[in-house]
């Protein structure tokens, strides 16, 4: 187990909400990151802001471009957030140019003294993960692994065993948004995933309202919320996103 394990409720299901870093501002990230995490979030995402984010859908893409404009850097952002002190672990999501720019030891200390649990990389398969695995280890932050509808049951198996943290199953095929429908199939997929896996299974990618969150209470270990969060956030404001994480939380108890 690990402190973002730890963060997953036993017998119950956690929220997991994503913020991208920077948008607007480093600022405003900040402020976002205090009222999710009191409003009793059990982990936080934290986006770094990329250029060419291939798993995000437009919503995603367009707070990325945000940040991009407001001169938030990796290293920026690492700084801001290290200065948080927040109850709920931290998950860095971002994609392996940046990764590769700052360098993989260099990475895995920067979120060490960030305080970052864990991290998220979209476009790190599993056969090429090792290298930064270890350095992430090294440095005491869990690789969460992704796992997706399409994926086949060995290769599940193979990218359970290596999970840390959290294993993240992506509900749908395509890129991140929200979605007015879940897939049917979903709370199968959820026991089949859950079955491989050591660690809390958490899902995410289409998930946006209490009722959906309500829907998946007790086939996962968490559901994850993000596009729609970085909607309400932009388009109302602090106040619009703790209502949002309020309502999920409250659906999930």
């Amino acid at each position: 187990m690990s402190r973002l394990s730890d963060a997953f409720p036993r017998g119950g299901t956690a929220l997991v909400c994503y913020a991208m870093g920077g948008d607007p501002t480093l600022a405003a990230t900040e402020e976002l990151l205090r009222a999710i995490d009191g409003e009793g979030a059990e982990v936080i995402e934290i986006g770094l802001p990329f250029s060419d984010p291939i798993a995000d859908g437009p919503t995603l893409q367009a707070a990325a471009t945000r940040a991009l404009r407001a001169g938030t850097t990796l290293a920026r952002l690492l700084d801001s957030v290290g200065r948080l002190r927040l109850r709920a672990p931290l998950v860095a999501m971002g994609y392996m140019n940046p990764i590769e720019r700052m360098g993989t030891a260099a990475f895995a200390g920067a979120l060490a003294q960030a305080g970052i649990a864990g991290a998220i990389v979209p476009d790190l398969p599993l056969e090429e993960a090792g290298p930064l695995r270890g350095e992430l280890a090294q440095a005491g932050v869990d690789l969460v692994p992704l796992l997706a509808p399409t994926t086949g049951p060995e290769r599940a198996a193979a990218i359970a065993r290596e999970a840390r943290g959290f294993l993240y199953y992506v509900s749908v095929t395509g890129v991140t948004g929200a979605r007015s429908e879940l897939p049917a199939d979903l709370a199968a997929r959820l026991r089949e995933m859950r079955a491989l896996s050591k660690v809390p299974l958490a899902v995410g990618f289409g998930i946006s309202r209490p009722e959906q969150a309500r829907a998946l209470r007790g086939l996962a270990d968490g559901v994850v919320v993000g596009s729609a969060l970085v909607a309400a956030h932009h388009q109302g404001g602090v106040r619009a996103a703790a209502e949002l994480v309020r309502g999920l939380r409250a659906a999930l108890r």
